[in-house]
């Protein structure tokens, strides 16, 4: 049966989940769930659930199952890990496939049995569970050693990765295909979306909403001030009148509105750092930072983090997907990863 069904690596995040096999990406969807409120069914998955946001009636809810990274809402959880396998399986898919499935380190006991339990019932043969610094670390690090800029993390030699997700903000230390010291910060992307709404609200009166505060992040949003310092107009309510207004923001707002989330994810970077042990901790120096996840590409994040650490920071080649590359990569490797992945007993 298993030379017929797929191996399959989920990246279940907040904000998306992605899904690879063979170490490629092959499904990417907002992680995010329309259900109709009265009959409690699911009307809308992914990308067309995501364009709902804010659009829609009392009867209709759009929700993201998942918050901070663990799930929030078991049902829906499983219902949408079952539509993507479906999804990428096809409609003749007569075998279960076998999954690795990403979960943040650090989650409770009960927060991990939840995906596990989730993975399992939406119709997988064999669900295993990592931890997303270790997956990002697998396809990153290897591919770095065949360039000669570093060596792979099943060495006794530290590598450090930083996950920058949609919920929750992640830092390790991984030598011997093992994390050796980690943190999760439950704030990620979505934590600075909230803080320009914070911002725009507090400084000018203008409610605005989610994703008008993520095209903000993207457009003009910077970890630093930048050479040029763009501008974008967006249309909010005012707090008085509530009537619509515009209003035109630049990057170096966008800087000071997201300074505070920030300074939380570089201490945590720090509290890793702090009960790392000496000799991996100098390789990290030697090596520098892996900067990955969706956060990552905030423009001059890694500038940042570089001068208040003191540890030169870089971005990985492909921070958006390794996480999910990895964890397919994972499935391959599974006899040597065994003993360091989540325990779900």
């Amino acid at each position: 049966m298993a030379l017929f069904s797929k191996d399959l690596g989920i990246d279940l995040g907040t904000t998306y989940t992605r899904i690879s096999e063979g170490g490629v990406v092959i499904l990417e969807e907002p992680t995010v769930v329309t259900i109709a409120v009265e009959e409690q069914m699911i009307v809308e998955v992914g990308k067309a659930a995501q364009e709902m946001y804010g659009r829609v009636s009392d009867r209709l809810e759009v929700t993201r199952p998942l918050q901070n990274g663990v799930v929030a809402r078991y049902e829906v959880t499983e219902n949408l890990i079952r539509y993507l396998i479906k999804k990428v399986s096809g409609p003749l898919a007569f075998f279960r496939p076998r999954i690795m499935i990403t979960v943040p380190y650090g989650i409770t006991s009960v927060e991990t049995r939840a995906v596990h339990e989730a993975a399992l019932g939406a119709g997988s043969r064999e669900a295993y569970l990592i931890h997303q610094p270790l997956a990002a670390a697998l396809i990153h690090q290897p591919l770095a050693a065949a360039l000669g800029a570093d060596l792979p993390v099943g060495t006794p030699s530290g590598n450090m990765v930083v996950s920058l997700g949609g919920g929750c903000s992640q830092a390790a230390v991984i030598a011997m295909n093992s994390i050796v010291a980690a943190d999760t910060l439950r704030a990620g992307g979505m934590e600075l979306d909230e803080a320009i709404i914070s911002y725009v609200r507090k400084k000018y009166g203008l409610i605005i909403g989610q994703p008008t505060a993520e095209q903000v992040k993207i457009k003009i949003g910077a970890a630093v001030p930048q050479d040029q310092d763009k501008s974008i107009e967006i249309q909010g309510q005012d707090q008085v009148t509530a009537l619509p207004r515009p209003l035109v923001l630049t990057t170096g707002e966008i800087v000071d509105a997201v300074r505070d989330v920030l300074k939380d994810i570089i201490e945590t970077v720090r509290r890793v750092l702090e009960k790392t042990p000496p000799e991996l901790v100098s390789d990290t120096i030697d090596r520098g930072i892996a900067l990955c996840g969706g956060g990552a590409l905030l423009p001059g994040i890694e500038k940042l983090m570089t001068k208040e650490l003191g540890i030169p920071t870089y971005l990985v080649d492909n921070p958006m997907t390794c996480i999910a590359e990895g964890a397919s990569r994972a499935l391959e490797i599974y006899p040597t990863l065994r003993r360091n992945l989540p325990n779900v007993n």
